[in-house]
């Protein structure tokens, strides 16, 4: 890979959200690499308490960019909770790498032969269960999963927002029987004693989406320049990650108190192969990974049409308008990195449905 740097010293600088997680992994890197100086940008990083926080900055213009769920894109799109705004996903940041962990006594069951059907009559009331952002990747995963398995998400549980650094405090209290978030949070319930990761991600939607780079789409429109240099960087950073030999040094960086602040060995242990993972927790993948796919933002716009969060039509066209995918083609062929071939492969999700399905894909494809 390769990228073209700015001789003078004048640098741009851009606010950038994120939450402590291990996928912030490629902001974290950009900024200790200085990747983001050599594309003639100062990062500056702002950690956030939660998504409903960095949301609320993002459109008060508060922070300029973010490392952020996927979904947290598509709800800002529709208004979902919270003002509408126009949004630009510039990438995807990374795949699989998330969770779903329950407490030590349901998953025992569960390693018992238990259905989850069956764990939730026993228990004589709704499931106590908890995602990060009404929108948001986790709670759709959480739902879908729910779903497969014959446990209906609205009706047979009971799910509330937290903040993902807060789940194990809700777990030792027993305010929860189970979570769905990211890593490395998985890892530091199971260190507690207070829960077991018993679902990955990818075994629901094989190589799916899950955080994004985005931001206002009247900043991608206003300052192009600026928004493909910030991909530009963010792709060195991910090229950068996918080393396995990088992960290490990755995790100490993100030990420290201004990111995650957990023992490095914590935030490996779920990065590194684990016997639920279903496929591992990718960056980049010669490209494949980062394509801002209009296929991707699709599927959580039928999925909140399935839930009762949005009742509208045009979700082709919004997602095809949500995903800057003639930005992130600018940038990639000045970084060398291959663009993906249209109509991929659809992935077999957990109940046996195919996404994209054919006739979607082909004519997603075309945007592409």
């Amino acid at each position: 890979m390769h990228a073209d740097y700015p001789e003078d010293n004048s640098l741009a600088r851009v606010r950038v959200g994120f939450l402590p997680l291990t996928d912030c992994a490629p902001l974290a890197v950009a900024c200790r690499l200085g990747l983001d100086s050599m594309n003639g940008l100062a990062l500056q990083p702002l950690r956030q308490p939660s998504w409903a926080a960095l949301r609320d900055r993002l459109l008060a213009g508060q922070l300029d960019a973010a490392h952020a769920l996927h979904g947290l894109a598509c709800g800002m799109q529709l208004g979902l909770g919270g003002p509408q705004c126009d949004m630009t996903v510039l990438m995807t940041l990374n795949r699989n790498g998330q969770g779903i962990s329950l407490s030590p006594g349901l998953a025992a069951q569960r390693r018992d032969g238990a259905s989850l059907a069956d764990i939730a009559r026993r228990l004589g009331r709704p499931l106590r269960l908890a995602h990060t952002f009404p929108a948001g990747t986790h709670a759709m995963w959480l739902y879908y999963w729910l779903a497969a398995q014959d446990v209906h998400p609205l009706r047979d549980a009971r799910c509330v927002v937290i903040p993902p650094a807060q789940m194990g405090a809700a777990m030792r209290t027993g305010a929860l029987d189970g979570y769905c978030a990211g890593q490395p949070w998985h890892a530091v319930t199971e260190e507690q004693g207070c829960a077991c990761l018993v679902a990955d991600s990818a075994a629901i939607w094989p190589e799916h989406p899950e955080k994004a780079l985005i931001c206002r789409r009247e900043l991608a429109d206003r300052q192009p320049q600026l928004a493909s240099a910030l991909i530009e960087t963010m792709l060195l950073a991910c090229h950068w990650l996918d080393q396995p030999d990088n992960q290490e040094q990755a995790a100490a960086w993100l030990a420290e108190d201004a990111w995650l602040g957990v023992p490095a060995e914590t935030i490996l242990r779920h990065w590194r192969a684990h016997p639920l993972q279903a496929a591992p927790l990718r960056f980049f993948d010669e490209g494949r990974v980062n394509f801002p796919d209009p296929a991707d933002t699709l599927w959580f716009l039928r999925q909140y049409r399935r839930w009762g969060l949005w009742r509208s039509d045009g979700d082709r066209d919004i997602a095809q308008a949500l995903c800057g995918t003639a930005l992130y083609r600018q940038a990639a062929e000045r970084c060398g990195v291959a663009l993906p071939e249209s109509g991929r492969r659809p992935a077999l999700l957990m109940d046996g449905q195919a996404w994209p399905p054919p006739k979607t894909g082909a004519d997603l494809a075309e945007t592409h």
